[in-house]
């Protein structure tokens, strides 16, 4: 009786199979050797850290080091405490305003993607330029622009017969100033992106909409906002989170010891001054992950959103 199993082989050929197995085997460990170094990065500086920050949430430091368990004190005092509830509502305006370089962001895109326009990579990188400037010398010269007393900008108003303030030792005045600027260095990043976007639209539909009368303004609305919604989306998703974590502008141009520094101290700032000044690393990691949650509500909603308006094909 013959034994069922595999046809047998012809002579002198030999089953793929085995070769086969053999390079998926290959490829997987090529493909492990490539990640690797990506995946460890990842856990040690982003997913160990916040599994440790939760822990460190729950936690009282004292002012040499050390840290004892102290259960949800320190979230206790999160809903209770006052300068947090200013911080998160200076943070809100500060994201609100930074919003605004998203609508400026894709006008100047909108202006500068028009075929045959004289000068336009000039145009591109002055608008580009912030974007590669050090913050340092971004604060250090709308410092100048905004002081109260030899600023350009209250010279300029002066000129109109308008009295200038003190923009940034202004409580009222302050945040506001810092978000103009982050505005001024977020529409160049947001316009490449926006170019970007519009180079892969069809300039027939363009012609097809101009042939049917359409204006510009029609055609922007129809044509470009539509097809453009992917990168809408995503340029206001980064910017969301970009503003939410603002730390370095508001450090350098207001300052520890400026007196408008409690209307215009964001959640990140008082992390910093809370972990490094008050050595009150517990509750400094409280408000730290109060900001990830923050985040993460504010992302998930964002994409459940993008359902109504986004379009991908």
């Amino acid at each position: 009786m013959k034994r069922m199993g595999h046809p047998p082989r012809a002579p002198g050929k030999v089953s793929p199979y085995p070769r086969q197995s053999t390079l998926h085997r290959k490829d997987a460990r090529w493909a492990l050797l490539f990640v690797a170094p990506t995946a460890l990065g990842l856990a040690v500086f982003c997913i160990w850290p916040t599994f440790q920050t939760f822990y460190y949430s729950f936690t009282t430091w004292g002012p040499f080091g050390g840290h004892d368990w102290s259960g949800l004190d320190n979230y206790r005092e999160l809903f209770t405490d006052p300068e947090l509830r200013n911080s998160l509502i200076s943070t809100a305006i500060f994201t609100i305003v930074t919003l605004l370089s998203v609508p400026i962001g894709m006008v100047v895109a909108v202006l500068l993607n028009r075929p045959g326009m004289r000068g336009l990579g000039l145009y591109r990188t002055i608008y580009f330029l912030p974007t590669v400037t050090l913050p340092a010398s971004i604060a250090i010269m709308w410092k100048m622009l905004y002081n109260g007393d030899y600023g350009a900008i209250n010279w300029a108003l002066g000129l109109i017969h308008i009295h200038g303030t003190s923009w940034l030792a202004n409580p009222d005045t302050a945040i506001y100033a810092v978000a103009v600027v982050s505005v001024w260095g977020s529409i160049g990043y947001n316009m490449v992106l926006f170019i970007a976007g519009m180079q892969v639209i069809p300039r027939t539909l363009y012609e097809a909409a101009e042939l049917d009368g359409a204006g510009r303004v029609a055609q922007f609305r129809h044509i470009t906002i539509p097809l453009l919604s992917p990168t809408i989306f995503f340029v206001t998703v980064i910017t969301i989170i970009g503003a939410l974590q603002a730390f370095d502008l508001v450090y350098m141009m207001i300052g520890k010891s400026n007196p408008a520094l409690a209307k215009s101290e964001t959640v990140v700032f008082l992390f910093f001054h809370k972990a490094f000044l008050d050595s009150q690393g517990g509750y400094a990691a409280a408000i730290a992950f109060l900001l990830l949650t923050i985040i993460l509500v504010f992302t998930s909603i964002q994409f459940r959103m993008q359902k109504r308006w986004v379009h991908y094909e």
